[in-house]
């Protein structure tokens, strides 16, 4: 009878045993299962914050070289426009010199005018 008591005894503490266990490894599991979810979710976080420094890095270097391209046609522009407003100033300088030229002519020529006719009134005389 004794016996009987100590085995059965046994059993049930055997029994609780891989009952206590079991209810361990699944109470890890859960830990394990939380621990990774606590984990993951601020790390979906970052990550997603990684990729957006990634692409706003990339789209940074893009805008630097297209503004050094847009600089550097926008100075030839500018250049092209000096080259033309020098152009202009040249004619502009043509024209002012054809004008004196044609001053110059109109008064040689009423010079030219006056003293053929001094001349023409003399031999009139």
């Amino acid at each position: 009878m004794l016996s009987c008591l100590l085995e059965e005894h046994q059993v049930k503490q055997n029994e609780r045993k891989e009952l206590q266990e079991k209810r361990r490894r699944g109470a890890i599991a859960a830990a394990t299962c939380l621990m990774g979810a606590l984990v993951d979710h601020p790390n979906m976080g970052v990550a997603q914050a990684y990729m957006n420094q990634r692409k706003l890095d990339h789209e940074v270097k893009t805008l630097q070289v297209q503004a050094a391209q847009f600089a550097k046609q926008t100075s030839q522009w500018i250049g092209m426009v000096e080259n033309f407003n020098q152009a202009l100033r040249e004619i502009g300088d043509v024209e002012k010199w054809a004008c004196s030229i044609k001053l110059d002519m109109y008064t040689i020529a009423t010079a030219l005018e006056y003293i053929y006719k001094g001349q023409l009134q003399s031999t009139i005389s």
